[in-house]
């Protein structure tokens, strides 16, 4: 690659912080709350115009769609999430499970309120480039907008960019598969002039179940109601109007009494790797080409979608998996499937694998603890990853990039790095009985 010389220059401090979270995704909000509720001062940076990462950008509804009688939920701040959406009508009943689907756009205004009520200091529009660094020893971020290049110190850095950004910057040992063996990213996108009554009749007189579309369960999941739709793609492939390799089926969530489709999650542009703008790029306009595509299967081939129209796209491409750290632990498959315990447990998540058409859901009453040593990078002192970038194998990962897994990773390392500085200890160091006795006092679940 061709390189030009940049000349150096002195970086005007935007702010310093006790706790800066880089990233706002359910990890990073979860964090940022965390972290301020335990009294220390905490910044909040998101490059995009609000907070809620995959909720608001890509529209995810369905943080725990897993969710079923017999479950033993996390409890803590994602639960949270869930209760302030339904309180403001931000809410609605999502269709295969005991949670609610989040509206996309009210949860930005949720959000905010959070982040006001808990006197994080936010800063969106955004966008993290660099670390600063004092050997092995983050000491904050640069940032570019369009207030220009600035920096931020902090004492203890949180990066919750989905991607291990900030860790990849300060040189933390990483891994990522080769891009065509991650999951494929989705351009989501909402539809208006639904026909709700002549769709759920339609629902009812050809049900899905999770067997449907899961090539790998434990059994009991297979007869579980799903939103999984295939049958209009199948038809719009058999006669050439769309092509033979996408839009092998997707899924529906919650529809509005006006007839809205507000999320349908059926785009999965594969063979890209979200770290690369070019892939990003590509992968965004292709996504837009095969909603269309879906969007006309569904309005020929799907009573109750005759009228449809395309309400909107996701403001992002919603991505899955890319980098993950390596930690001072590496969650494995095996831990999340025989209930692990961990004496520096941060948190619990239901027994729920979703990935590669691996399916477990929780309806019986297992769960796993969440070690605290999957946000600890190595080789980086006071830097702690949450999210779906924490350490761990293939299989950990289709619990740990769960939206609800996420906030608790960011609850626990927004305590975490609050009882440091407290302590004047490294992150690495953390009493981890003082952070399980803040997090309890948080509402969290930890054993």
């Amino acid at each position: 690659m061709k390189q030009i010389e940049e000349s150096s220059r002195m970086i005007p401090v935007m702010a310093e912080t006790d706790v800066l979270v880089v990233g706002s995704g359910p990890g990073g909000l979860a964090a940022a709350l965390a972290a301020a509720r335990e009294g220390v001062d905490t910044m909040l940076v998101e490059r995009y115009g609000c907070f809620g990462g995959n909720i608001t950008q890509a529209m995810v509804e369905s943080i725990a769609w897993y969710r079923h009688e017999g479950t033993v939920e996390s409890e803590g701040i994602g639960v949270e999430f869930e209760k302030r959406a339904r309180d403001v009508g931000g809410s609605r009943k999502e269709p295969q499970s005991l949670s609610e689907a989040l509206d996309a756009d009210m949860f930005k205004y949720v959000a905010d309120k959070m982040v006001e009520e808990s006197n994080v200091m936010p800063i969106l529009h955004c966008l993290a480039v660099e670390v600063v660094m004092e050997g092995k020893v983050i000491r904050g971020i640069i940032t570019e907008s369009k207030s220009g290049r600035q920096a931020i110190l902090a004492k203890r850095v949180i990066d919750a960019t989905g991607d291990a950004d900030i860790a990849f910057h300060a040189g933390a040992p990483y891994h990522m598969d080769p891009k065509e063996k991650l999951q494929g990213l989705t351009v989501s996108f909402g539809c208006s002039g639904v026909d709700r009554e002549k769709f759920f009749e339609y629902v009812r007189e050809h049900p899905s179940s999770l067997k449907d579309w899961a090539k790998e369960t434990t059994g009991k999941e297979d007869n579980l109601f799903s939103t999984y739709l295939s049958e209009p793609f199948k038809k719009a492939r058999e006669v050439g109007e769309i092509p033979e390799n996408v839009l092998k089926g997707g899924y529906w969530s919650s529809l509005t009494e006006a007839g809205e489709a507000t999320y349908m999650n059926i785009v999965y542009v594969l063979g890209m790797d979200p770290t690369d703008v070019r892939d990003l790029t590509r992968a965004e306009i292709e996504g837009r080409q095969q909603a269309m595509w879906a969007l006309a299967a569904l309005k020929k081939y799907t009573p109750g979608f005759e009228n449809a129209k395309l309400r909107t796209f996701g403001s992002s491409v919603g991505v899955r998996e890319s980098r993950k750290i390596i930690g001072e632990y590496n969650l494995t498959g095996y831990d999340v499937k025989n209930e692990a315990r961990f004496d520096d447990s941060i948190g619990i998540f239901p027994e729920f694998l979703d990935m590669f058409s691996l399916v477990i859901i929780p309806t019986t009453g297992r769960y796993f603890q969440v070690p605290y040593g999957i946000m600890v990078p190595q080789k980086v002192e006071n830097l702690l990853v949450v999210g779906r970038c924490v350490a761990g194998d293939k299989i950990s990962h289709a619990a740990t990039r769960q939206m609800m897994c996420c906030t608790v990773t960011g609850q626990g390392a927004g305590v975490a790095a609050a009882v440091s500085i407290k302590d004047n200890v490294i992150c690495r160091g953390v009493d981890i009985r003082r952070v399980q006795k803040a997090l309890k006092k948080q509402s969290v679940r930890v054993d």
